[in-house]
């Protein structure tokens, strides 16, 4: 029992007694070195000599009652209920304790993720403004490029145009009438005939003189007679400024309704 209070916060103290190696029962007495714990013996049995008899002079080794022995086996079994229900303690403090480090390793990956997707968001986001404001750039650039080859067609065929006088920073200041002016306005002139400038499909042009009476299918059928149209190609007549594609109806009236008089730039385009 000393042996065992003294012992009692051993790591091993619940682990089963292994006896040493060389002690046999029965057989001779080991002889035991002076580090070694003494052995507990029997109490019921005593402490026997080498002839069996017991020293009754020890009171250490005075046999114990039943009750004495019942006594110790009780308390033995109290404290190793003790032992147990404290490791079963501890072990449920220490799971208790991984299922914390758990849930804070868990939330700190959510958090970590929840930011790498964040991330992610915002790298897109970022790329799709991006590829607006090229498209936007993009597009701008094709709408000025459009609007000096007008120009420099208008240029070309001596018609002005409509973007150059929209964009004109002063308008034209009407010219005041002379004092002296009395006489009746000048009359408008009137135009039999038309200048015709035709663009063809591949690019070159031709230039022909029509009566301002004729209709606009005999354009057609000039283009037809003296330009590269392809045999069996479709084609109608386009008006670049002010834009009017001519349909059918439009080849039955004349040049002069059309406001083709006293010239005009037509364009053939395909159907």
């Amino acid at each position: 029992m000393d042996w065992l209070m003294v012992h009692e916060n051993d790591p091993d103290i619940d682990e089963p007694f292994v006896p040493p190696v060389g002690n046999v029962v029965g057989g001779a007495a080991v002889t035991q070195s002076p580090t070694d714990e003494p052995s507990i013996a029997d109490p019921a049995e005593g402490t026997a000599g080498g002839d069996g008899s017991i020293d009754v002079d020890d009171p250490s080794k005075v046999p114990l009652s039943e009750e004495e022995r019942l006594e110790q086996v009780r308390r033995l079994e109290e404290l190793m209920r003790l032992k147990q229900a404290e490791r079963r303690e501890r072990e449920r403090a220490e799971e208790l304790e991984r299922e914390k480090q758990r849930r804070k390793d868990g939330q700190e990956l959510q958090h970590i993720r929840q930011k790498l997707q964040d991330d992610d968001m915002k790298k897109l986001s970022d790329q799709r403004m991006k590829e607006k404001m090229e498209d936007k750039m993009a597009r701008q650039r094709v709408k000025d490029k459009i609007a000096r080859d007008r120009e420099e067609r208008a240029q070309k065929f001596g018609v002005v145009s409509p973007a150059s006088t929209a964009t004109s920073s002063q308008p034209a200041q009407p010219t005041p009438p002379s004092p002296t002016s009395h006489g009746p306005p000048p009359t408008k002139k009137e135009y039999d005939e038309s200048r015709i400038q035709i663009r063809l499909l591949d690019g070159s042009t031709l230039t022909a003189v029509f009566k301002s009476q004729e209709p606009l299918a005999a354009v057609r059928v000039y283009v037809q007679v003296n330009g590269n149209t392809p045999e069996g190609q479709d084609f109608t007549l386009l008006s670049p400024y002010p834009r009017n594609e001519y349909t059918e109806l439009d080849m039955e009236k004349p040049l002069k309704e059309l406001g083709l008089v006293p010239s005009a730039v037509l364009v053939v385009i395909k159907k």
